[in-house]
């Protein structure tokens, strides 16, 4: 098969792994080495695709060939789809060609399970180990790692890679074994443990070497004087990992989602675990429902991961067990948190905690810096944080300013949601079409 056939079929297959961000990996350059690529600046470029996934990675599949039989999968043993399989020198090459070029910044790497969870590991570990060892490649490298696979080719694809990534699929073990019995929930987080100490353990030892370094600089010397003969630590997965679950395919709810993510943050110190709305694929199990979720729950799903990360909320408050477990559709869940708790506000942004003011909606983290910031040197008024930019027909229903009070208008949060929900939109009869 020709080279370009089996990229549009393995770049295809890959396009449902939403996992592909290069945010978090550490400035390096090949300038000084004599090699290529870097994983920032100039001689990078982003590209998406029409359903509006990042492409700025080569991202393929080794290959699209799978022995496993997970029901959600395109690429599952079972499904009727064409197969192609490239070699490590085709990656290799590819990922050469198309960084010359100008595509890419790096390259994101998966692929279905050849004979066993070994073997296939020991491919894209490879793919990995030629670039860097060979080609001097210094751009960035993400894998997507087999959880069955050995830790000591774990080990390998870190010392590697920028980031590592142990898809979880689904946020519970039921849901797990209905659809893709192969795969154990804890191998996944077996596997995800490993990986979280090998990082640790490498950020400490660079610790540990800076530390030192330290205490041999000249205090005279612009630059530290490293003591000779010391070899720097290994790198291990300096970006990270994360994960990716499949939002739609199962009974899982909004609250089981995000209980399962902030489980995945606390306990395995995931850079970003990202979610993905199911998407139909050709020849579904009978298991899969007949259509995908509505956009908008993975969109939410994503403000509210933010919220769990940044804005100190728990996963009870963000979402309402009214709703059984599920985030609203309409607004965004911190105005649905603020809406549902009026005797909270109105919140006067002069004397407020930071606490607080990052749960006014409307406000985020840099604004309440400025809020902070800004009134340290008078009392603000409307005026004032009009010029932050903030959304004030969000903002002004939940705060007062010296000019400022929202009277009765939280005395009826039904009444205000209304006004604050987009409106009604017309569906189409035509689902090509859009609505008018």
């Amino acid at each position: 098969m020709e080279t370009i056939r089996k990229l549009a079929i393995l770049a295809d297959a890959a396009k449902y792994d939403a996992s592909c961000a290069s945010s978090g990996a550490g400035k390096r350059d090949s300038r000084s080495s004599g090699g290529i690529g870097s994983t920032e600046g100039a001689g990078i470029c982003h590209s998406y695709t029409p359903d509006g996934r990042c492409v700025s990675l080569l991202k393929i599949l080794l290959t699209n060939f799978c022995i496993y039989d997970c029901a959600y999968c395109v690429n599952r043993v079972s499904s009727n789809v064409p197969r192609a399989r490239f070699s490590v020198a085709e990656v290799v090459a590819l990922t050469m060609d198309f960084y010359k070029r100008n595509y890419i910044e790096g390259l994101f790497l998966s692929s279905g399970i050849i004979r066993n969870a070994d073997y296939t590991m020991e491919r894209m570990v490879e793919v990995a180990r030629v670039l860097r060892e060979e080609h001097r490649f210094a751009g960035y490298i993400h894998l997507k790692t087999i959880p069955e696979a050995s830790p000591e080719l774990l080990a390998a694809a870190g010392r590697h890679a920028d980031r590592l990534s142990i898809n979880i699929e689904l946020p519970t073990e039921a849901g797990l074994a209905s659809f893709a019995p192969e795969k154990t929930l804890p191998s996944i987080r077996g596997a995800m443990g490993e990986l979280r100490w090998r990082i640790e353990e490498a950020k400490q030892a660079k610790a540990d070497s800076d530390a030192r370094t330290a205490t041999v600089s000249s205090p005279l010397a612009a630059t530290p004087l490293k003591r000779a003969g010391r070899a720097r630590p290994p790198r291990f997965a300096p970006a990270g990992q994360s994960t990716q679950m499949i939002v739609g395919a199962d009974g899982a709810s909004d609250q089981q989602i995000l209980s399962a993510a902030d489980n995945l943050y606390g306990n395995y110190r995931m850079r970003r675990v990202y979610y993905s709305a199911f998407s139909p694929i050709p020849d579904a199990s009978r298991l899969l429902p007949l259509q995908a979720p509505p956009l908008a729950r993975e969109h939410r799903l994503y403000q509210a991961d933010w919220l769990l990360r940044f804005y100190g909320y728990a996963v009870e408050e963000i979402t309402d067990t009214t709703q059984g477990g599920m985030l609203d559709l309409d607004i965004d869940p911190k105005m649905a948190w603020a809406i549902r708790h009026p005797e909270r506000f109105p919140v006067d942004l002069n004397v407020a905690s930071k606490d607080m003011l990052l749960r006014v909606p409307g406000l985020g983290v840099r604004n309440v810096k400025r809020v902070l910031m800004a009134r340290r040197h008078g009392r603000l008024r409307v005026a004032d944080v009009a010029r932050l930019r903030a959304p004030m027909r969000t903002l002004l229903p939940f705060v007062q300013l010296a000019d400022h009070h929202p009277r009765r208008a939280l005395d009826d949060p039904a009444a205000l949601r209304a006004r604050l929900a987009p409106p009604p939109r017309q569906a189409s009869l035509f689902p090509d079409t859009a609505a008018p």
